[in-house]
């Protein structure tokens, strides 16, 4: 296996991301870290099994993970952030779950439950994202970056990540959906698992909901004409965000309409609590109960302003920068540029 970790100024967390590694069970690996115009140099352990790929330029963890895969050994390609740590099996279980399924292409996983940043918007940011992962549909529609791995040879023949997407993006989606529109089969096996360690503040989280998630996601799924059912785009959270604006409606209207207004409410509010009872089950059980009195409100904002991501994503014109999502050739994949400008 290839494990492939692209990194700009990831001095923060690399270390430990790195260190984790090294203590995988599965020894028989490669690590690639891509600096990807880092301002101070990646520095790695001292093992045979890590190297460094420096580029002259920072052009976003996509371009990067290009790089990295253009200059992999191995058979399987493994792709992960940063700011993730490995369990000792994950790269194990990656492995395993690709021999034991020769007819899967790819397999995606979950951060744990685990996360390492107290704070209350960082454990809940990270708490729901595990949770998303572990009760959605086994064979997946998207890849993820954070934590996946994929055939060498499905990847080159798809064309890689976009580099078009020059930040942190929906980059890893984008990918997943022309893996699957080419009948390549993506599963999520939610035992393979990574501690994420970044912390979150209410604005980084509301910002990247927003501008990386949810806005360039929506505009994807217009132009492909088809919203899958999946992950944080299925049927129940879609009927979360009409549920919230209708809450928010009804109370709106309680000046006119003070008994119809509270009535509405209050059922939209009950339909809410119902729709997610589950995933406020396991707030409770990780966090307690003040945690999870905490966190409903916080999982209603949430839905809150990815209906105004819905809005955006018709009405705002694309920027000029953004790639024309859903294409078939994407510019910069690995294929297209095998041989990085290095610097040593």
């Amino acid at each position: 296996m290839s494990v492939i970790v692209p990194a700009h100024d990831a001095q923060e967390f690399l270390g430990q991301s790195l260190a984790a590694l090294e203590a995988s069970k599965l020894r028989d690996f490669e690590c690639i870290v891509v600096d990807d115009g880092s301002a101070c140099r990646c520095q790695v352990p001292d093992d045979s099994r890590f190297s460094t790929l420096r580029l002259d330029r920072r052009g976003g963890p996509a371009r990067a993970r290009n790089h990295g895969a253009a200059r992999a050994s191995a058979e399987i390609l493994v792709f992960l952030d940063a700011d993730v740590r490995a369990h000792p099996d994950t790269l194990e279980r990656m492995h395993a779950h690709l021999t034991r399924h020769p007819e899967v292409d790819a397999v995606i996983g979950s951060y744990d439950d685990c996360p390492t940043a107290p704070s209350f918007v960082s454990q809940f940011k990270n708490l729901f994202h595990h949770y998303v992962h572990q009760h959605s549909a086994r064979a997946a529609r998207t890849f993820w970056s954070g934590c996946g791995a994929i055939r060498r040879s499905t990847f080159a023949d798809t064309g890689g990540f976009d580099a078009r997407f020059e930040r942190p993006c929906i980059e890893d989606i984008e990918l997943g959906y022309r893996l699957t529109d080419n009948g390549h089969h993506i599963d999520l096996e939610p035992a393979i698992q990574v501690q994420h360690l970044k912390r979150w503040t209410l604005m980084s989280m509301i910002r990247s909901d927003l501008f990386d998630r949810a806005i360039p996601w929506l505009r994807l799924m217009i132009r492909r004409g088809s919203m899958p059912n999946d992950l944080n785009a299925a049927t129940h959270h879609r009927a979360s965000v009409a549920l919230v604006w209708l809450t928010l409606g009804a109370l709106a209207s309680i000046p006119w309409t003070a008994k119809a207004g509270l009535v509405t409410a209050f059922l939209a509010i009950a339909g809410l609590l119902t729709v997610n009872v589950d995933l406020y089950r396991f707030f409770l059980h990780k966090r307690g109960a003040w945690f999870a009195l905490r966190a409903a409100p916080m999982h209603w904002l949430y839905y809150g302003y990815c209906g105004v991501a819905v809005v955006a994503a018709v009405a705002l014109p694309l920027a000029e920068s953004q790639p024309a999502l859903g294409s078939s050739a994407p510019a910069g994949g690995a294929a297209a540029d095998p041989r990085p400008r290095e610097r040593s």
